[in-house]
């Protein structure tokens, strides 16, 4: 494999190991916030709301999921302000540790039987430290990847964070499909909680590999030249306020729309359709599976005919197949609900997630490139990921599953207008310094 990169020591680093080390450590991070997920649509409402109604459960557990999207923009922020300062290494280590330890804690943390409000509020905090930690990961992992690819390998290399999530949505429900089949209160009481405590072992094994790994040649070249951002998030705002828009702007739906897919779909598939909870967790599991697969095979086709094409057909896809999406989940039949779940994750969800990577890693330059792909993809949560299933769970009584698809399908409009405005950046030499980063660099040298 090619050898690229490295810090100031010369100490090179193998593609090949930094996008293991990407994947494996966005696995790990995604995890832990899948089988939060998983927890809220399954048993958070039971466990720290049981005055509530099963309905007013549901979505005050939903809501306390969707706290952690509001968090992300602040994680990206904070840690992409010092990923273009410090560096992208150092970040992936601490939000790596964050995560861990919040989700573990989540594991062992008493229900509103034993303490009352106190859990619910702790549960909150928990999940924005999760945000927080989430929030400033993806960037440094999606950089790390494609700066340290060649120009032609960008999306292919930019994809393997990407596929870390649909890997952390098999460990996650796959985790929960394990300990569901637990009978009576057992699964109340203690077997939910063995999906979080297990996360401690993973984040043992991608502190190791991510700790092995060098400094970008990108971010190196920029602290080697004295030329870092004093304030990114100022910065980026200031040199390119439309990418930062078209960024937030094109993300949302997609994010909604996998969120519908493969959370609320398991609160739609067990308390609307009566079905176990199993038949959702395993349905999920299995098309996330396959994305693992179809995301590089799309990102490679990036990499031959643009960012673009790929991501205006997935969007446009995605969006439209959100209505036979739920006319075949609510058959009830396991293997429609199975082939409805990999079409929308697998090749609807996977065209568009593919690319994402690279795409928001080409939109900035390397002064500022952290917290512009940071702050971009995170914003974009809160409109899309975080209220989806709140919005979802709303909508089903007023309009049944009709109204939720064309709720997903009007932000994937958005999503493939914002596509469609962008620049083409696959051929971008993201090591040349943008005119306007230059005629900053120069105001502030004064």
């Amino acid at each position: 494999m090619e050898q690229l990169g490295g810090e100031n020591t010369g100490m090179p680093t193998s593609i090949r190991k930094v996008v293991v080390a990407s994947f494996i450590g966005t696995t790990i991070e995604w995890y832990d916030y899948f089988i939060y997920g998983t927890a809220a649509a399954l048993v958070f409402g039971q466990l720290f709301f049981p005055s509530f109604s099963p309905l007013a459960g549901t979505l005050a557990s939903f809501a306390t999921f969707a706290v952690g999207f509001v968090a992300r923009p602040f994680g990206g922020v904070i840690f992409g302000h010092y990923g273009d300062k410090i560096g992208r290494k150092a970040m992936l280590v601490t939000t790596l540790l964050i995560m861990g330890v919040a989700t573990f804690l989540v594991g062992i943390l008493p229900t509103y039987d034993s303490i009352g409000v106190l859990a619910p509020i702790l549960l909150v905090v928990l999940r924005l430290i999760q945000g927080i930690g989430l929030g400033g990961e993806w960037g440094g992992a999606v950089l790390m990847a494609v700066e340290h690819s060649p120009e032609d390998k960008r999306g292919l290399n930019g994809s393997w964070p990407q596929m870390g999530v649909p890997a952390g949505l098999v460990l996650g429900t796959g985790a929960f499909a394990a300990v569901s089949y637990i009978s009576g209160d057992a699964f109340n009481t203690w077997g939910w909680r063995v999906p979080f405590l297990l996360s401690i072992l993973l984040i043992g094994v991608g502190l190791f590999i991510r700790l092995s790994i060098y400094e970008s040649p990108a971010f190196s070249k920029v602290r080697e030249s004295g030329t870092e951002a004093r304030m990114p998030i100022v910065d980026v705002f200031r040199t390119y306020p439309k990418n930062v828009a078209l960024g937030v702007g094109s993300r949302i739906g997609i994010d909604a729309a996998f969120y519908v897919l493969a959370v609320y779909a398991l609160t739609h598939i067990s308390a609307n359709l009566g079905l176990p909870r199993s038949t959702g967790l395993i349905a999920v599991s299995i098309a996330a599976l396959i994305e693992i697969f179809t995301i590089p095979a799309f990102a490679s086709l990036s990499d031959r005919v643009g960012r673009k094409p790929v991501l205006i057909a997935g969007a446009a896809f995605l969006g439209l197949w959100t209505f036979p999406f739920f006319g075949l989940l609510n058959t009830g039949s396991t293997f429609l609900i199975i082939l409805s779940l990999v079409v929308g994750l697998a090749v609807a969800h996977a065209a568009v997630y593919a690319v994402q990577g690279a795409f928001y890693a080409e939109l900035f330059g390397t002064r500022v490139r952290y917290s512009g792909a940071s702050i971009s993809y995170q914003i974009a949560g809160i409109f899309g990921g975080a209220l989806a299933p709140i919005i979802a769970t709303a909508l089903f009584p007023v309009g049944g599953t009709t109204l939720i698809a064309a709720y997903v399908a009007a932000l994937c409009a958005l999503s493939v207008l914002c596509y469609a405005l962008a620049q083409e950046t696959f051929r971008k030499d993201i090591y040349e310094e943008e005119p306007e980063e230059r005629q900053l660099v120069a105001e502030q040298r004064g």
